[in-house]
């Protein structure tokens, strides 16, 4: 999809006009009849405007804060694909301030993506927005090209994500997101299986064991002039480019068939490093990506076998479907080595979190002393619409991660099955002595990522999330 453009002459395409509940009218004859249908029928509503194109009004929803704007252009975006237009033109509320102009262009971009490379005969999905404001001040000139990025990052991982999997076995994908990264201006490391063995990443190399394609370890770094010597973020991905659960094997309906989007975590990571670039954030980060695809080949792990880390800790396996914190771990240990300022590993690790909380809201855990972590996250993820909300980490927790034969077991037992994967996570934070290494905090968002329907911006499959919310965070830690 293309960018957004500033336009100070005629309307170009499809109007679309935003009805606010207060505040005057716009300039529009049809505005007043459009507003009162749109009150009843809560739809957007299609004025076939004489001598000119067609003009979609769309009303303000309840959703909170800015996410009613967001999705209010959302609907709009849909309205004008399916008048199948190829150019858009929106016109701003009166005074709009920037914030409220970027969430508009923010959700129209979003809701206008399709994803339609494996379908025969498809357009490329393509509606260029224009915006209807020749006087616009510097500010909000800004706040539009920033909430551009912001959708186009979003819209290229959530591309990342729906392709199939055979399209994005290790090698492929590290190509794939080191060319995309190398061209915003980020360095790329891509470590293969050789440098892998040598670093000791005995999680990753386990889960790898079964696979015909040789895993990756993706670093990203984003360190702009004057940051070099900062201690940097630190952003780590699950990066399963396929899941079938390896020797514990998952049933295919419901499960198997989404596996391709168990690399979201990754695929969100990689965004917005990428959009950290584009925007130019002023902040040092780095993204840690850890590849392989988990399947159940002559040589695979099983249950039973003990893998020794990266961090030296030996783990039990007792299930192989629960992988993706095995890499995750060597990534957090080796996070250890870069002296980060703080940690964030974004991941769809668990069922369980869906059956807590739904797949509108991802769940966030931080060690109990880093409460303030965990709030940070949550109101980030208010303000961008990536919901999350926090979930508790005691220290009995840890508990149900006992193992007979090695330092810990990969699986907790039922109870708790969130909770108890972030406490394998946290237990690779900690320095040799056994204290943390770093602040850390740890995002499940294993419903959100992809999802069996449409709402709001977030179209069915994958759904790009997590990539605003770390772009939020990034922006706040540059705000000072």
């Amino acid at each position: 999809m293309t960018s957004t453009s500033f336009l100070d002459s005629d309307v170009r395409g499809v109007e679309v006009v935003v009805l606010a509940d207060e505040g005057p009218l716009p300039d529009v004859p049809e505005a007043a009849s459009a507003l009162a249908i749109a009150e009843k029928t809560k739809a957007p509503v299609i004025s076939p405007a004489a001598g000119r194109s067609p003009i979609v009004f769309v009303r303000l929803g309840d959703e909170p804060g800015l996410e009613r704007w967001r999705w209010a252009a959302a609907s709009a975006a849909g309205l004008v694909a399916s008048l199948e237009a190829e150019e858009a033109t929106l016109r701003l509320p009166e005074e709009a301030p920037p914030e409220v102009a970027a969430a508009l262009v923010e959700g129209f971009r979003l809701g206008a993506y399709r994803y339609l490379d494996y379908k025969s005969g498809a357009d490329a999905a393509e509606i260029r927005l224009f915006v209807s404001d020749p006087d616009a001040t510097d500010s909000l000139r800004g706040a539009i090209e920033a909430a551009d990025v912001r959708a186009d990052v979003t819209n290229w991982t959530r591309d990342l994500v729906n392709t199939p999997p055979d399209a994005k076995m290790p090698a492929a994908l590290a190509d794939r997101i080191a060319e995309a990264a190398e061209a915003a201006g980020l360095r790329v490391e891509v470590w293969d299986e050789g440098r892998i063995e040598a670093e000791g990443m005995g999680g990753l190399l386990g889960v790898n064991r079964g696979s015909l394609d040789p895993p990756r370890f993706v670093t990203l770094e984003w360190a702009p002039e004057g940051t070099e010597a900062d201690a940097p973020v630190v952003l780590v991905g699950k990066t399963v480019t396929y899941d079938t659960g390896g020797l514990s094997l998952k049933p295919t309906k419901d499960s198997m068939d989404k596996m391709k989007a168990d690399m979201a975590g990754g695929a969100a990571v990689a965004g917005a490093l990428v959009g950290a670039a584009r925007l130019g954030l002023p902040v040092r980060v780095v993204g840690l990506l850890p590849m392989s695809d988990n399947r159940p080949g002559g040589r695979a792990f099983a249950p039973g076998d003990v893998l020794t880390m990266h961090s030296g800790t030996t783990v039990e396996v007792m299930n192989t479907d629960a992988e993706g914190r095995l890499l995750l771990a060597d990534a957090l240990s080796h996070a250890r080595s870069l002296g980060p300022r703080w940690v964030l590993d974004a991941a769809t690790l668990t069922g369980a979190q869906g059956i807590a909380l739904g797949e509108r809201v991802a769940a966030v855990i931080a060690r109990p002393d880093e409460e303030a972590f965990a709030g940070r996250v949550r109101r980030a993820g208010e303000r961008t619409g990536d919901l999350c909300w926090p979930l508790p980490l005691y220290p009995h927790y840890a508990d149900q991660l006992e193992s007979d034969v090695a330092d810990l077991s990969n699986i907790g037992g039922r109870m708790a099955g969130t909770i108890t994967a972030g406490a394998f996570l946290e237990h690779f934070t900690r320095d040799d002595d056994g204290e943390p290494a770093y602040p850390w905090a740890h995002v499940d968002l294993a419903r959100p990522a992809f999802l069996d329907s449409a709402y709001g911006y977030r179209p069915k499959g994958a759904s790009g999330f997590g990539v605003r919310l770390l772009l939020d965070l990034l922006g706040e830690d540059a705000d000072g």
